[in-house]
């Protein structure tokens, strides 16, 4: 593997969890094992590897524009997340305040239904989210 694979698979593990990496590696077949090779190289070992930014922020804007785009099947993943880059709930409050006002009420509302369901999953869990 590449360079720029391994250091998106230390970033993606960093982030997501070592388990939830653990199991999307299991459930990737030679189908989607390309795929899986890009985004491991280009968003984990390019962008989320840069140091242009720090976590805490990447959390807030990826969050931003996955609720702003309407992807919402991946908000819940990244708001576990952020108890290991640092982004509050607050910060993730303001993330979408900010969805509410420049991409639609309705997005944001969505976005801030999975945030709070899934903070209480976790505060369930015995992970504390930060306020």
């Amino acid at each position: 593997m590449s360079e720029r694979f391994e250091d998106g698979m230390r970033v993606r593990k960093a982030v997501l969890g070592e388990d939830h990496v653990a199991r999307a590696e299991a459930a990737k077949t030679a189908l989607d094992e390309p795929f899986q090779t890009l985004i491991t190289e280009g968003a984990w070992g390019t962008v989320w590897a840069s140091d242009g930014i720090s976590a805490r922020e990447r959390s807030m804007l990826t969050l931003a524009l996955l609720a702003a785009l309407g992807n919402f099947e991946e908000i819940a993943m990244h708001i576990r997340a952020t108890a290991r880059t640092g982004a509050s709930k607050t910060d993730v409050l303001e993330a979408f305040q900010h969805v509410a006002i420049y991409a639609g009420v309705p997005r944001a509302n969505q976005a801030l239904k999975i945030a709070k369901e899934t903070y209480a999953e976790m505060e369930q869990n015995g992970h504390q989210a930060d306020s």
